[in-house]
Parts: structure tokens; sequence; C-alpha cells
């Protein structure tokens, strides 16, 4: 995959530029990078990873591309609460495949996104993963497992070939609004 390919997989759930994004499980910086681009120089965003090695590729990165998003790192595990700020959105592409135990999880993100905000997932299309992906969840997991944690609106947003295991998509799903 290219970084085309990672705008792709994330543009049908960008409802706008700017905002405060977070990038969960942030790696060396590919989806980092296609949220900058697509969400342009108003932006913020947060790249979260364990590995502080990882971080410091990803942001190499953004400084090189797009060095007018404004982009803060914090090396530290997203299963364990952290001090955000409340997020227009955030993705999590190719990391929730590493836990079994998904819910808990989720139920801790989704509490960083402001009332409205959008959720994207990146994940293969699979419910059967191999040593480097231990936990995928298919598409059609994802659909009942973001309606348990209280996520609306899922739907599919792009797909993409994957010689690893099949298919990889993406889905987009909404925080709800507080009734009245």
């Amino acid at each position: 995959m290219n970084h085309g390919d990672h705008c792709n997989l994330l543009r049908p759930g960008i409802p706008a530029a700017g905002g405060t994004w977070g990038d969960f499980g942030a790696g060396s910086g590919a989806f980092t990078l296609a949220l900058a681009d697509l969400l342009g120089a108003s932006a913020s965003i947060i790249a979260i990873d364990q590995q502080a090695s990882a971080l410091r590729e990803n942001e190499q990165a953004l400084r090189r591309q797009f060095s007018a998003v404004s982009t803060h790192y914090i090396v530290a595990d997203f299963t364990h609460p952290l001090e955000l700020p409340p997020l227009d959105g955030l993705i999590m592409a190719n990391s929730l495949h590493f836990h079994s135990h998904k819910e808990p999880i989720l139920r801790q993100i989704m509490s960083y996104l402001k009332p409205g905000g959008q959720f994207i997932l990146v994940e293969y299309n699979a419910d059967t993963g191999n040593q480097w992906v231990p936990y995928p969840l298919s598409y059609p997991t994802w659909i009942k497992l973001a309606e348990s944690v209280g996520l609306i609106g899922t739907h599919q947003l792009a797909t993409y070939p994957s010689r690893f295991l099949r298919e990889i998509y993406s889905a987009g799903s909404q925080r709800p609004e507080p009734l009245d």
C-alpha cells in the first residue's frame, strides 16, 4: 500500500478539513500522514503509540511532508486511560487486531470523542488471524462490536486487497449526540 491508498481508505470518513484528531496505534506514521494530508494545515493530530522509535519516524516523516500540521506525540499504551482533549475524530488503523478483549478498549477510546465525533477503523476483513495479526475482525463483526459499545451510523468506507488476509477495509462510525 502507498500513501494514496492510505488516503483513499480514510477520505470518505473525513467530513471536513481541520479539527483535532487522534491516531491510536500510529506507529511510524502511514495513516498519520494520510490524516495530515486530508485534514490540512488547520488540523491538530495526536499520534499515540507504545514504541518511541516508531513515533520518532512518524514525526520525521510529518515534518518533511506536512510541517504545517500541528502534531503531538504520546508514547503510551492506548488501552490505558490517557489525558487527551476532546477529539473531533480518531482512527485506529491496524491496531485493534492486537487485542483479544476489544470492548473495554473501545469504550475507553470512544470516551475521548466529542459527541458526533468520527471513529474510523481500518482492519483486515477476517475473523481468523495469524502470528502477525492475531485478532482481526471482519466488517460484519465490526458492525456488531461498534453497536455494542454505542457507536452509531457504522458504514463501510473503502476496501483494499491484501496479500496477507485477503482484504483491508475502512469503516466509519460516530459517537452519538446526547439526547435532550
